[in-house]
C-alpha cells in the first residue's frame, strides 16, 4: 500500500485557522505482537478488545504558515503543558509522513491532548495518543481536500498512519475488537493496517469487563520499543511467530462461539508467553512485579471457589488486567475491592470495558483539561 501524495498541498492564504478534536481508546491485545521488522510491521498478528473509559482526547489546531521553512512546525500540549519531549517525537512523526501529507509542512500546528488515566498507569497510551492524532489527521485531509467521504477508507488510512506512530494504535480506531496482521484465513487482513472485526464476535463478548489493577505506576525499565527490538536475537522468536499467527485463528473462533472457558485460558497464557519471551531475551529482563503474582494466585483461588469465568492478562508491565462478563461483574468488583487492592500501588484500580471505538468531538476551549 503506498499513501503518498504529492499533490496534497494547500493555498497557504486561502487556509482558514480551525480545529479537528478526536477521542480514542486504548485497546487491550488478547494475543500480543511482539516483534517487529520494516517500517513498524509486526512479525506476526494479534488481535486486541477496544476499551471503552482509557482514552485520549486530542485536538489539533492548524493555521497557514507564517514563514516557509523546513520540517513540521508544531507545538504539543499535555494535559494543558507544553511538553518539549512530546513535541519532538511529535514533529519526528509527522515529518515522516510529508510524503503522504506534504500540506502539513505549510501549516502551523498546535495539539492539545490528554489522558482520561492516569500516563503511567501501564495503559497503552500510545494506542490511544497515536491513533487520537491519525484521526485527526485524516479528517484534516477530508476538511482541506473533500478526499476521505468513504468512511472504511477513511478508518483503514487513519489505522495506516497511527501504526507508523506505535504498532498497537493501528487496532484502536475500531469499536469492540481488532485484528492487525496478515493471516491467510482472514481475508483482506493486513500488516500495515487494522481490520475490524466486530461483526466476528459473540454477545458475550461485546459487553466484556476490563479492570486494569495499578501493580507499580513506575516507569518501565525496558521500553517496549526496546523489548521488541530484543526479539530479534530472541531464540524463541520464530516458534513464538508461527504460534502466535494460530492462537490469532484460535481467538476468532473462540470469540465467535462465545467460549469464555478457552477464551480465558488462551488469554492467559498468552500473557505469560509475553512474559517468558522478555525473559529469554539477552540481556533478558522481568517487568513483572512480586504483587503481580500474587494478584494472579489469588485470583485463581477465587475462580476455583466461585467458578466464575474471570481471567487476567498482561501488557507489557507489571499491571494486571482482569477480564470478566458483565453477567458476573458485581462479584467480581467486590473481589477487587475486598481482596486484590491490597497489592495496588495507592490501592488504585481502573473499571473499563470493551468499547465501541473512536468518537469526533465538537472543539472547545476546554478540550485539553
Amino acid at each position: 500500500m503506498n499513501y503518498d501524495s504529492p499533490s496534497l498541498t494547500v493555498v497557504s492564504t486561502e487556509v482558514e485557522p480551525g480545529a479537528i478534536r478526536w477521542r480514542s481508546p486504548s485497546n487491550i491485545a488478547l494475543v500480543k505482537y511482539w516483534g517487529k521488522h520494516g517500517d513498524q510491521l509486526p512479525r506476526n498478528a494479534s488481535v486486541s478488545f477496544t476499551l471503552d473509559g482509557a482514552a485520549t482526547d486530542t485536538t489539533l489546531h492548524y493555521s497557514a504558515r507564517k514563514a516557509a521553512g523546513e520540517g513540521v512546525e508544531v507545538e504539543l500540549y499535555f494535559h494543558g503543558t507544553m511538553k518539549p519531549d512530546f513535541t519532538a517525537r511529535t514533529k519526528k512523526y509527522l515529518e515522516r509522513l510529508l510524503p503522504i501529507y506534504p500540506f502539513l509542512q505549510q501549516l502551523s500546528l498546535r495539539i492539545e491532548t490528554s489522558n482520561s488515566f492516569p500516563h503511567s498507569a501501564g495503559i497503552a497510551s500510545s494506542a490511544s495518543g497515536m491513533s487520537a492524532l491519525a484521526l485527526c489527521l485524516v479528517s484534516l485531509e477530508e476538511q482541506l481536500f473533500g478526499t476521505m467521504t468513504d468512511r472504511d477508507a477513511f478508518l483503514r488510512k487513519a489505522s495506516y498512519l497511527a501504526r507508523l506512530g506505535s504498532g498497537s494504535a493501528s487496532r484502536s480506531v475500531y469499536g469492540t475488537a481488532a485484528l492487525w496482521g496478515a493471516v491467510s484465513e482472514v481475508e483482506f487482513s493486513s500488516d500495515e493496517y487494522a481490520l475490524p472485526v466486530a461483526d466476528r464476535i459473540h454477545p458475550v463478548f461485546q459487553t466484556y469487563h476490563d479492570d486494569i489493577l495499578l501493580i507499580s505506576k513506575t516507569e518501565k525499565s525496558v521500553s517496549s520499543r526496546a523489548g521488541h527490538g530484543l526479539m530479534d536475537l530472541n531464540p524463541y522468536a520464530g516458534a513464538r511467530y508461527a504460534q502466535a499467527n494460530r492462537r490469532v485463528v484460535t481467538m476468532l473462533d473462540i470469540l465467535r462461539r462465545g467460549d469464555t472457558e478457552n477464551f480465558g485460558e488462551l488469554l492467559e497464557s498468552e500473557a505469560l508467553t509475553l512474559h517468558a519471551l522478555m525473559m529469554s531475551s539477552h540481556p533478558y529482563y522481568t517487568l513483572i512485579e512480586p504483587n503481580t503474582l500474587h494478584v494472579i494466585r489469588t485470583l485463581q483461588q477465587f475462580r476455583r471457589e466461585t467458578g466464575h469465568p474471570v481471567h487476567f492478562t498482561l501488557d507489557a508491565g507489571p499491571n494486571v488486567h482482569l477480564l470478566y462478563p458483565d453477567t458476573v461483574a458485581s462479584e467480581v468488583r467486590n473481589f477487587i475491592r475486598e481482596h486484590l487492592l491490597y497489592f495496588c500501588e495507592d490501592k488504585m484500580y481502573l473499571a473499563d470495558r470493551v468499547g465501541k471505538g473512536p468518537q469526533q468531538l465538537p472543539v472547545n476551549e476546554t478540550s485539553s483539561d
